[in-house]
């Protein structure tokens, strides 16, 4: 084996929804397919962490383009999203502690300058003049899509030019994660044992890391491996925002943390549409596809509108609203943590 191990190591393949991913006793081995080399960053930056970060060892990283191979020390845990239908109230809450206390650390860790670029989910920030002229120039090329309406992308334009202001061209120095879900977290059951998968990782406010975290914990059944969705429930989620926004207030407290949440979470659906065009009209297409996310933004009822008490009250909309009731585990005169 290139990587210099013993060959006879018996191997399990776990569940995972990006990467292969293989376990022994001691190691975990993760493979990427894609043409990207996404895990030669993570080798590169793994080292670099600090131990508050609770990133795994890297013990050796080859392979070649479209096959590139990362082996990792194994932590003990379980991943915590396919923990967390069993876990009581107490145990998740003292997770989210955990956890917002390990994003904190992450993000005061300084970017290394020489870490190889990657495009990453959101197509906003950079060096650029305007922070959300490649956004702009994907929502043109959306405009050309088949089932996509012209009125809908001119919309989406003008609310990303609206709100344009409160991004600037990323001057931070500073870690995100850049793909923030529980699938990336390991649980021993009292403890946060590891945060994983850091290929994503770059430099970017500290809020960037707000947009894939809050769609997770929307959707969070979008976000896991196929053998345990079933069991994934929103209502299981809902907490969580208004428990990390207690922990961690610092990171909700940048001045339109609501618009710029926004403007980061149509940056990464109109990034994935261009990726998933409709094959049919937006109707026929799954509720979660991201035509039909931006069209709730639109409408002023996404995720990010519930979590600021902005959502509009249409029929639709009204009838949605029903549905949640109450958010459980919080009190129902709690601040909307987006409501800054």
């Amino acid at each position: 084996m290139e990587a210099g191990l013993d060959a006879h190591v018996p191997l399990e393949r776990t569940s995972s929804v990006t990467n292969e991913v293989w376990l022994s006793p001691d190691l975990v081995i993760r493979v990427n397919r894609q043409p990207n080399q996404r895990l030669r960053r993570e080798a590169a930056l793994g080292p670099m962490l600090p131990s508050s970060v609770n990133y795994p060892d890297v013990i050796a990283y080859g392979g070649q383009l479209g096959a590139d191979w990362l082996i990792l020390r194994r932590h003990a845990g379980t991943v915590l999203s396919r923990a967390w239908p069993a876990m009581t109230a107490e145990e998740r809450r003292e997770a989210v502690r955990q956890f917002a206390q390990i994003l904190r650390n992450l993000h005061g860790v300084e970017c290394p300058t020489d870490l190889p670029e990657i495009d990453t989910p959101q197509l906003i920030g950079g060096h650029g003049f305007n922070a959300v002229d490649p956004l702009l120039a994907a929502l043109d090329k959306t405009a050309t899509l088949q089932y996509v309406d012209a009125l809908f992308v001119d919309r989406l334009r003008q609310l990303v030019l609206d709100t344009s202001s409160v991004v600037e061209p990323y001057d931070t120095t500073h870690l995100v994660h850049g793909d923030l879900h529980f699938e990336n977290v390991l649980w021993d059951g009292a403890t946060i044992t590891a945060l994983l998968d850091f290929e994503w990782s770059h430099g970017a406010p500290a809020d960037v890391d707000l947009d894939i975290f809050l769609r997770f914990c929307a959707y969070p059944f979008l976000h896991v491996a196929e053998d345990y969705e079933h069991l994934t429930r929103t209502e299981d989620y809902a907490p969580i925002p208004y428990w990390l926004a207690e922990d961690y207030p610092e990171l909700f407290s940048t001045p339109h943390v609501f618009e710029r949440t926004q403007l980061y979470c149509i940056a990464y659906d109109i990034r994935e549409l261009l990726l998933f065009p409709p094959p049919r009209p937006p109707r026929e297409l799954s509720k979660y596809h991201p035509y039909n996310r931006l069209d709730l933004v639109l409408r002023k009822f996404s995720h990010l509108h519930r979590l600021a008490g902005r959502e509009s009250f249409d029929q639709m909309s009204m009838e949605s609203s029903l549905s949640l009731g109450p958010v459980p585990g919080v009190p129902p005169d709690a601040v909307p943590p987006l409501a800054g």
